[in-house]
């Protein structure tokens, strides 16, 4: 009994350890096929700033920023 579950463990971890060692030497590039580095740092870029867009409107959302105030009929900036 303990020798099948220690083969079965033994089994477990070669094929996680080959699995990793295809990934290494395959490798997932970080740039898109056909992408150039110009384009790449565009691509960036954009993500970074929706990205700023999105917290700045949840920090508003969350501070009751969104919506005008009812509590006085002049707009407040």
């Amino acid at each position: 009994m303990m020798k099948s579950v220690s083969a079965f463990v033994f089994k477990a971890i070669l094929v996680v350890i080959l699995s990793a060692l295809v990934f290494l030497f395959v490798g997932c590039s970080t740039e898109q096929m056909g992408e150039t580095t110009a384009q790449g740092q565009i691509r960036h870029q954009r993500n970074i700033r929706i990205n700023q867009q999105e917290l700045m409107a949840d920090i508003d959302k969350t501070m009751l920023l969104d919506e005008p105030s009812r509590l006085t009929d002049r707009r407040i900036p």
